[in-house]
């Protein structure tokens, strides 16, 4: 993918993540996905060699970093950098959005999710679940020191 085409603000955050896959790759992370085979589980059905060039794309940009754990060199674990941690307001922002212009039904974890921030302020959301998920991240990295 093509990167820095211009001066523009949105033009380049566009060039990380304005494929469509990227901000569900995010999404799944914020949801605890953190394996190789845990995103290829997702609805959406990515293809295998999208996904190993979206986390190595998004990885190279900052967005994600990957590990192993100490009982497991096999599998990879990836998880957002606070980079990747700051796209949580866009995604809620696009979510909310879709909830007002899209009139649709929306699947199980979608509707999961409107209920849970019905009535919340979305900065108080935001923040809780970026804090939640630091906190994982936190727990993550422990257990790999």
């Amino acid at each position: 993918m093509k990167t820095n085409r211009s001066d523009c603000h949105l033009t380049n955050v566009l060039d990380i993540v304005g494929d469509k896959w990227s901000l569900l790759v995010i999404r799944d992370i914020f949801m605890g996905k953190k394996t190789f085979t845990e995103f290829l589980k997702s609805p959406e059905k990515i293809a295998t060699n999208i996904l190993a060039n979206r986390l190595e794309f998004l990885t190279n940009k900052g967005l994600l970093e990957v590990t192993k754990l100490p009982d497991d060199q096999k599998t990879k674990i990836y998880y957002l950098t606070d980079a990747g941690i700051d796209m949580y307001p866009i995604i809620y922002e696009m979510m909310q959005w879709s909830k007002r212009n899209l009139k649709k039904k929306f699947g199980p974890k979608g509707e999961q999710w409107l209920k849970e921030t019905k009535g919340l302020p979305a900065d108080k959301f935001i923040s809780e679940t970026t804090s939640s998920y630091k906190d994982s991240r936190k727990a993550i990295l422990k257990k790999v020191k």
